[in-house]
């Protein structure tokens, strides 16, 4: 039995009984995030300093807070594209007031208990919003590991492919950085093959690590990351930004931050209790501590964090047993960017390119989209149109679609209704209503009963129904004073 059940409550000469498997863990999440704190910066179109900035208020001031012990956040790439057509829209400066705004509607929403709520929002159109962001960035690195610039809208990126390829095969530099980042993807796919000492070291860390030495050897003419320091690129939001917040394109963005950082962390606090047998996630909680990063991310002028899967589950998997080991690797990321910012310079722009090509490829659901086709199409296509209206429209307008079919879908399920005709030839013809009568299947309803003869009585028994709306009541009445025709008995209703 484990002698601490609650380990963040020891107390005494064991207060810390846990620390050198938090410290070793801690290790290996800091080389988890180091490359993807990078990677997502660049791919959002923001100093790379301001991943490794979030990255550290997702270790220090989130990972000291109180919700799920063991999920680490930091910037995700599931708000990548988010924040890219943020700060192409709205500029680099408006970026720290919308992630401030976000944090504390994100506190407003923990301290009024709202967090729970997030668990009520379809798997379907939370894959489908994981899927639609997947193929965006997916799309825009590809670009990027020929060392090219993305068009702005998802639906061009992807058709402006095939053109971009066949620049890039004429051109020996674009090829170069292509076969980098392509070197990079190779690198993540296989190395879960790769010997068990070398696994030691995160896929993500190593194929950037041997991209950049190759690079180096051969002396590639590609591009590589550009640092400013981590204190130039700190830009609180000034007043003119703060007073942006008011505009209606500003303020959809600040609720498209807040929902879809809200909804992946909680959906990744979900996911991380069922890696471990630890205390079980506090979801209000988790969404005040998700709210105060942000907030200070925002003032910071960083990228917005959510909980990070990726790095959760390392941390679980390299045996972390409290939160010591989430603070621990925000520590270790604001050491290295403040003791080794020229490091960063060496790093080639395609193998981050590739690394965020291999995570766009991940957060595609591709076996569940299988499985979900098989026992309920309903579900497989909200999250198919959840995705693709992502990529042709835009992240919030096609998460709002996938929500609006989910509740429509819902609504419909909600509203079954089975009508059951008894006719013995001779008599009155006998109609058996059962289930929930609302207007959704009233047309359907009214199609059944006006079939049925005029010249037989009817009767019409509305006793089975465990819920009538006013619109189909109102719509029966009618049906009944019109059905019958001159010299045959008028239907007949039983009462609910």
């Amino acid at each position: 039995m484990n002698p601490h059940p609650h380990p963040e409550r020891a107390s005494g000469p064991h207060k810390y009984p846990f620390l050198k498997q938090d410290f070793a863990a801690s290790l290996v999440v800091f080389l988890v995030a180091l490359p993807l704190c990078v990677g997502v910066a660049v791919a959002s179109g923001v100093p790379a300093e301001l991943g490794l900035i979030t990255g550290i208020v997702g270790g220090v001031v989130t990972g000291l807070m109180r919700g799920s012990s063991l999920q680490v956040s930091g910037p995700a790439a599931g708000l990548t594209v988010l924040v890219f057509e943020a700060v192409q829209e709205f500029g680099l400066a408006a970026l720290g007031a919308i992630v401030l705004a976000a944090g504390l509607l994100q506190l407003l929403m923990g301290a009024l208990r709202l967090g729970r709520w997030f668990r009520a929002i379809s798997v379907s159109v939370v894959e489908g919003m994981l899927a639609g962001i997947g193929l965006v960035i997916i799309a825009g690195q590809l670009y990027a590991a020929a060392g090219m610039s993305a068009p702005v809208s998802g639906l061009d990126k992807l058709t402006g492919l095939p053109g971009a390829l066949v620049e890039a095969l004429g051109d020996t530099t674009a090829l170069a950085s292509l076969a980098v980042g392509a070197g990079t993807v190779a690198v993540l796919a296989l190395w879960r093959h790769a010997p068990a000492k070398a696994r030691a070291v995160p896929g993500a860390l190593a194929a950037v690590l041997l991209a950049t030495l190759v690079t180096l050897v051969l002396d590639l003419s590609v591009a590589t990351v550009e640092i400013q320091g981590l204190l130039d690129s700190v830009q609180p939001p000034g007043l003119d930004a703060l007073g942006g917040l008011a505009t209606p394109a500003i303020l959809g963005t600040v609720l498209a931050f807040t929902l879809i950082a809200s909804a992946e962390s909680l959906f990744s606090a979900a996911a991380v209790d069922r890696l471990h047998d630890g205390p079980r996630t506090r979801y209000d909680q988790e969404l005040m501590a998700q709210g105060a990063g942000n907030a200070v991310c925002g003032a910071l002028g960083a990228l917005p964090m959510t909980a990070v899967i990726v790095r959760s589950s390392a941390n679980v998997q390299a045996g972390a047993k409290t939160k010591a080991s989430r603070v621990l690797h925000g520590v270790w990321l604001l050491l290295f960017a403040a003791l080794l910012p020229g490091a960063l310079a060496l790093i080639p722009i395609p193998a981050l390119a590739g690394v965020l090509v291999h995570a766009g490829w991940k957060l595609i659901p591709f076996r569940q989209l299988g499985a979900l086709w098989r026992e309920h199409r309903g579900e497989a296509l909200i999250l198919v149109v959840t995705a693709v209206s992502i990529v042709a429209v835009n992240m919030f307008e096609g998460v709002l679609i996938g929500l609006a079919l989910s509740v429509a879908k819902t609504a419909w399920e909600a509203s079954h209704l089975k009508l059951e005709i008894i006719d013995k030839g001779a008599g009155p013809v006998q109609a058996y209503l059962s289930g929930n009568a609302t207007f959704l299947r009233l047309p359907k309803i009214l199609d059944s009963l006006e079939a049925l003869p005029q010249d037989r009585p009817v009767e019409l028994d509305l006793s089975g129904l465990h819920h009538l709306d006013h619109a189909c009541r109102t719509a029966l009445e009618n049906w009944a004073e019109r059905h019958s025709a001159a010299g045959t008995e008028p239907v007949r209703m039983t009462a609910q």
